[in-house]
């Protein structure tokens, strides 16, 4: 099989303080990958770091076996919801056609072809009635299926969401994860970071466990085994308990 996503030797700092330390991994084309971890374990930090959204000091990343730059069109990135400045006046629709501009091409608008595909991304996430609002008005989960309509809407093989459930309601949730599906179906390439481990078995294929530095990559049973997840988890043993975790 194809490596959808490669990465060897990443090292990633803030101010001189290491966050990502010697991270190696491959994501195999069509898997569905959940980044897991405690909190200030460099998940997010890692995932902007692969996207050439901020620095490293060291490693390479390769998409497709080449450079995130030279594969842009084919990897799409929803943020988490805190990184968004949601006063900003934009509509939904505009919102979506943003994910368009990738095959539109620079300085150019787009265009009736693309209007109606950007309609077809918010009909899948159930936003349809929505294009007009300002992105600021609609709830939590909604704002998200926004998002996820944008990274839809530039037709993506590969898909990257950072902290997708977070403060949404279950409707929304359930549809998310049920597009996703779907794409996956289609041989797209998923990789989220998440966080409730309840429902990663019902989520995902595989489980990338990180703590600054991978403490191990495999399938869900494998990574959600409790001399594993100590390892990450080690000052947090309350948490494991409320973990479904093999022996």
């Amino acid at each position: 099989m194809n490596s959808a996503v490669s990465v060897r030797e990443l090292h990633v700092s803030y101010f001189g303080v290491e966050v990502v330390r010697d991270v190696t991994f491959a994501v195999e084309q069509g898997s569905m990958v959940g980044i897991i971890g405690p909190n200030g374990a460099g998940k997010s930090t890692m995932i902007k770091a692969m996207l050439g959204l901020i620095g490293k000091d060291k490693g390479d990343v390769r998409f497709y076996g080449k450079e995130v730059n030279e594969v842009r069109k084919q990897v799409a990135y929803v943020p988490q919801r805190s990184q968004i400045d949601w006063t900003f006046p934009i509509t939904v629709m505009d919102t979506v056609l943003i994910g368009t501009y990738p095959s539109v091409g620079l300085f150019k608008f787009p265009k009736k072809k693309e209007k109606a595909w950007a309609m077809e991304c918010l009909r899948k996430v159930g936003l349809e009635d929505f294009a007009k609002r300002q992105i600021g008005e609609l709830s939590g989960g909604q704002q998200q299926r926004v998002f996820l309509a944008r990274a839809l809407a530039q037709k993506p093989e590969l898909l990257l969401l950072d902290e997708p459930f977070v403060g949404i309601d279950v409707a929304s949730e359930e549809t998310i994860i049920r597009i996703l599906k779907e794409l996956q179906l289609q041989d797209k390439t998923i990789v989220v970071v998440h966080h409730d481990l309840s429902k990663a078995n019902a989520y995902f294929d595989q489980l990338l466990l990180l703590n600054k530095e991978l403490i191990k990559f495999g399938t869900v049973d494998e990574v959600l085994n409790r001399e594993v997840m100590a390892k990450a988890y080690a000052h947090q043993l309350q948490f494991l308990e409320k973990v479904e975790v093999t022996a």
